[in-house]
């Protein structure tokens, strides 16, 4: 072993090995503009790629944009294009390809060949973060199933590569011994993972009754994996959450109670974070946590301020909001780290997101207008009005955003006609523009 490998040794404790000392892979990240596709987006993409990368626990050693017309079915970037970047990466002294798309598993095959070390796709690169992260037994089981049903159809040609426990990235995970010499053991083991998340299931729907039945009202505080959550919890309530500076530091959710302005209580969630393409296997394993959110009376929408494409976070978020049948919980858009951000881009997003609260979770700015709108969101003493707003009214309208649930919105030549759900103690204000 030359003395720069060894120097490239250190220890990590993963899911399957544990103080085993193991490499740290250097890995080269590819990613694929299509047409249709801004170029902005695509490096974003592949920035974003390079820290789930070093989350996993491989060093990012370099990596490439490729542009293409269309997706190769052999080798999904050209045969031509994938000699190249194996020569390139071979005198990287690269471990492992991590391509920034979804990869079918013959052209996982094929390039694994052409590149001569383990090629991997964003899919196994944040199912093996996963794999990493979680700690209960219920986030250890779904990340079991998820990382099964993506290996399933991926053992044709492995030999041995799934009972290697060499702990890098596509390796690691509970229960992963010999995965290629029997599929019937699979998907057993597959029924018997899902047979006992349903028994949890189970037992999570029964606390939730027990919750509905004590008339508590439920928030549960999603978002971007980073963009802040777990601080916002333990700024708000004390949890201890981890907190660190990296992607999906959390999985596991954590429920606290919250004492409100008004002297009301809610139930406060933290939920495991998202990012662009949640691979497939992994909302549907993870459905029963994310139920919180969906059986939630209010949605804590935490955006990292600082973040370059806060709307793209957004769109992200509540893509997978939707897969979950979260989408027509109540909204409140939490805009985070106003203190690492500038003055212009604070009165960008002042200007973009009127209705959302701006606060540090760090430094507990914003907190106490947070507070009164989750008391003010989570009442059950509420009313819904039909207002016509004259145009000169703005303050009313905003009002109405800031108060209470704008439910529908339309202009007239009259003004701005709204319904929107307030809280009861606050109808005067709206008396005057009743229709």
């Amino acid at each position: 072993m030359t003395q720069e490998h060894q120097s490239r040794r250190r220890r990590r404790l993963t899911a399957t090995v544990t103080d085993l000392e193991v490499a740290v892979q250097r890995a080269f990240l590819v990613g694929v503009q299509l047409p249709g596709m801004n170029g902005e987006d695509a490096e974003r993409s592949l920035d974003e790629l390079t820290l789930l990368t070093d989350t996993a626990g491989s060093e990012p050693v370099d990596q490439e944009l490729v542009r293409r017309q269309s997706i190769d079915a052999a080798t999904f970037i050209g045969s031509g294009k994938a000699d190249e970047l194996a020569d390139l990466s071979k005198a990287l002294d690269i471990d492992v390809v991590v391509f920034d798309n979804a990869l079918s598993p013959a052209q996982q095959r094929n390039l694994m060949k052409v590149f001569g070390c383990d090629v991997v796709d964003r899919e196994a690169l944040i199912l093996d973060i996963f794999a990493q992260h979680a700690h209960s037994k219920e986030g250890a089981l779904q990340v079991e199933l998820a990382l099964l049903r993506y290996h399933l159809p991926r053992l044709r040609g492995k030999g041995k590569t799934l009972s290697q426990q060499a702990g890098g990235i596509g390796t690691r995970g509970p229960g992963e011994t010999r995965l290629e010499t029997d599929r019937r053991r699979i998907l057993s083991r597959i029924s018997k993972l899902e047979a006992e998340l349903a028994d949890t299931e189970q037992h999570r729907e029964t606390q939730r009754k027990r919750r509905r039945r004590s008339r508590i009202p439920q928030v549960a505080i999603v978002g971007y994996t980073n963009a802040g959550k777990s601080t916002l919890l333990n700024t708000l309530t004390d949890a201890g959450a981890l907190v660190e500076d990296r992607l999906f530091a959390t999985l596991d959710p954590t429920v606290r109670k919250l004492a409100l302005a008004d002297g009301s209580t809610v139930l406060l969630a933290d939920t495991v974070g998202f990012v662009r393409r949640l691979p497939h296997h992994l909302v549907e394993a993870f459905k029963s946590t994310l139920a919180e959110a969906a059986q939630s009376d209010l949605l804590l929408h935490v955006v990292d301020g600082t973040d370059p494409d806060p709307e793209g976070q957004i769109a992200a978020v509540r893509q997978v909001l939707d897969d979950i049948g979260a989408a027509e919980v109540p909204e409140l858009l939490v805009v985070n780290k106003t203190d690492a951000m500038s003055g212009a881009r604070t009165t960008r997003m002042v200007n973009v997101y009127p209705d959302a609260v701006h606060i540090s979770a760090l430094q507990g700015r914003g907190l106490d207008e947070l507070l009164e709108r989750v008391a003010v969101l989570t009442s059950p003493q509420t009313v819904t009005l039909s207002l016509e707003v004259p145009y000169h009214r703005g303050d009313i309208v905003a009002a109405a955003h800031r108060l209470g649930e704008v439910t529908g919105e339309k202009h007239d030549e009259n003004g701005t006609i709204l319904d929107v759900r307030v809280p009861t103690a606050l109808t005067s204000r709206f008396t005057d523009f009743a229709r």
